[in-house]
């Protein structure tokens, strides 16, 4: 289609050696000069025109399938001025003809009056394409989008109905932990009295062989009773939530002390908070929460005294709170697992819990949206970090608390 210009470029060329060779021409044979301009400037500047439409027209916006329209336009135009002259020619009752000069103006004209149409129709002609191709993309996304919105519909509707199992599954866990947890405690109670029971009266015809046998079973009938209630408080921590709202970690970690404070003393602990925050959370899970990592510090502290320190940090949009402690450490290949249900790393011989209190303080950070995880390394102690949401215009009390 590029080539459709050079004939355009061959007509304003023949035009503009038409108008110099005539006005040479006309001078050379003693015409008056005057008149000889005036040819050129009718017959070379039409030539001239043409040229430069020629030149333009590769670099405007008109689509090149139709250069083919413009230049047959322009030689339409030449065409129809040759008509009428060869008609005025042939018409008897004219006896004067055309010079040479006047056909090459009259057939200037005629091209140049084709050219401009011819460039109006294509520019037309254009405009209409790449209308016509906009409809066109503007189908293609309108037919994307409507898929796209099917697709989210569908996706919207099978969230809806992945929540709804969620929320029936919950509802069923709740349910069975809370008649699992009733008929559990129940026959638990019963063996821990008759146990009792068996201890006072019968206490001086046991042996000793015997007196151990029912410590164990004691013992076995509290650790039972206890994962019972650790279960349940796991079981619903989603249905037994109160709604999230601004609470001073603070005063949580206060009280989360004070729940610990026999044990702290008994242990000869040194638990030490720098200022923490405000946070969007529910003041007694948090306080749960607390109480197990700080429990775990301490139970896990090795031959030395506790030493535990609480730190936050504001990371963009969240808190994240660190307890730090001293003690033993965990093997980094047991790292990942320690916060699944009923996960222990030592017996019960070695240190009492029930496998489930690590579980159940990452299902309450992610109740609160978000993540819990540690860095320890054997020897040297381990280091709890968990995210919670900062609350509006969150700002840290001033001053470190201490509890020993």
């Amino acid at each position: 289609m590029r080539s459709w210009p050079r004939y355009l470029y061959a007509l304003g060329v023949l035009f503009l050696a038409t108008a110099v060779g005539q006005s040479l021409v006309k001078v050379g044979g003693g015409g008056p000069p005057l008149e000889a301009l005036i040819d050129f400037v009718l017959v070379g500047l039409p030539g001239a025109l043409i040229l430069y439409v020629g030149r333009r027209l590769s670099r405007s916006n008109v689509d090149e399938s139709l250069y083919p329209r413009i230049a047959g336009w322009c030689l339409a135009g030449v065409g129809v001025m040759f008509v009428f002259l060869l008609f005025r020619a042939a018409h008897p009752g004219v006896g004067e003809s055309f010079s040479f000069a006047t056909r090459a103006i009259a057939l200037a004209i005629g091209s140049v009056a084709g050219l401009a149409i011819g460039v109006h129709d294509a520019r037309a002609l254009t405009r209409e394409r790449e209308v016509e191709r906009r409809n066109e993309a503007l189908n293609r996304t309108r037919d994307q989008l409507e898929r796209r919105n099917q697709e989210l519909d569908g996706t919207r509707e099978r969230l809806e109905e992945a929540v709804e199992e969620l929320e029936a599954s919950n509802e069923r866990l709740d349910q069975f932990a809370t008649t699992a947890s009733h008929d559990l405690r129940e026959p638990l109670r019963m063996i821990s009295r008759y146990l009792e029971l068996l201890s006072d009266r019968h206490a001086g015809d046991l042996d000793d062989e015997a007196t151990e046998f029912l410590e164990f079973a004691t013992d076995g009938a509290d650790r039972m009773r206890t994962m019972v209630d650790d279960l349940l408080r796991y079981a619903r921590v989603e249905s037994e939530g109160e709604p999230l709202e601004p609470v001073d970690l603070d005063a949580v970690f206060a009280d989360a002390v004070t729940d610990l404070q026999v044990r702290i003393e008994e242990t000869d602990a040194d638990v030490e908070a720098g200022p923490l925050p405000r946070v969007r959370g529910d003041p007694g899970q948090l306080r749960q929460l607390f109480q197990n990592l700080l429990s775990n510090a301490i139970a896990y502290s090795g031959d030395e005294p506790p030493r535990i320190r609480v730190s936050a940090d504001r990371v963009d949009d969240a808190w994240v709170v660190s307890v730090r402690d001293e003690g033993i450490g965990i093997d980094p290949a047991e790292q990942d697992r320690i916060f699944e249900l009923f996960q222990r790393l030592h017996g019960v011989d070695e240190h009492d819990g029930s496998g489930i209190g690590l579980a159940l303080c990452r299902r309450i950070v992610e109740r609160h949206g978000g993540e819990i995880s540690v860095d320890s390394t054997p020897g040297e102690g381990s280091t709890f970090s968990f995210t919670l949401p900062a609350a509006a215009e969150a700002s840290r009390p001033a001053g470190p608390a201490s509890h020993e």
